[in-house]
């Protein structure tokens, strides 16, 4: 895997199609819909356009195929995931604050995130090795986009006793990962307090110590 690849697919996810027309919208919606409904496998291109109110043709202008309609509604859910991370973190002082909300506000969306449960549920063959044997490619756009939104903020992009920012952030994104396909633990991580908690405690300390504030 080059560099490039993890890029490409972070800038595919978060900029492809953001000027999209209504029409193409409302196909995206209606096949979301579907998918909740039926999974993958089942739903078929006609029942979308169907739903969408459009004819086969007006869809197929669109999206030229059952995969690239699929590729697309996932690239707009990972792109409200992203945004979400970012809307959260966007005003924090520091990159160990951003690392760890976003870790926080990860780990709810892909708990509560319905086409993730219901693909984990109906089509694991088609979602399990994009986050586990062939995940290497998610794996590393999650991390580089954790590592942007921390650039130039204090620890941010420098080294820590030796720990590269990326590869804390690598480790943020595997963890999430893991508890996300693997929820049962020790750990208690039932509400976004508790998640907090626990990557305050025992990832944030990866940045180095906390900022101690000004002696007045």
């Amino acid at each position: 895997m080059t560099s490039a690849e993890p890029n490409a697919l972070l800038d595919l996810v978060l900029t492809a199609g953001l000027v999209s027309d209504p029409v193409s919208e409302t196909i995206l919606d209606a096949a979301l819909a579907e998918f909740l409904d039926y999974g993958l496998r089942r739903t078929n291109v006609d029942a979308v356009a169907k739903r969408a109110g459009v004819s086969r043709a007006t869809l197929y202008r669109r999206f030229e195929n059952k995969d690239v309609l699929v590729q697309a509604v996932l690239v707009r859910e990972s792109r409200r995931f992203f945004g979400s991370i970012a809307a959260a973190v966007n005003k924090l002082p520091t990159a160990r604050e951003r690392l760890v909300e976003g870790f926080v506000v990860g780990m709810r969306y892909t708990r509560r995130d319905p086409l993730l449960s219901r693909l984990l549920s109906t089509d694991p063959e088609a979602l399990l090795p994009y986050l586990t044997v062939n995940g290497g490619l998610v794996v590393a756009a999650a991390r580089d986009f954790l590592v942007s939104q921390a650039e130039g903020l204090p620890g941010g992009d420098k080294p820590v006793d030796g720990r590269d920012p990326a590869g804390v952030a690598e480790l943020f994104v595997r963890l999430a990962i893991s508890f996300t396909l693997t929820p049962d633990s020790c750990i208690p991580l039932d509400d976004d307090d508790s998640v907090r908690a626990f990557a305050r405690s025992y990832l944030a300390v990866l940045m180095g110590p906390a900022a101690t504030p000004p002696k007045k």
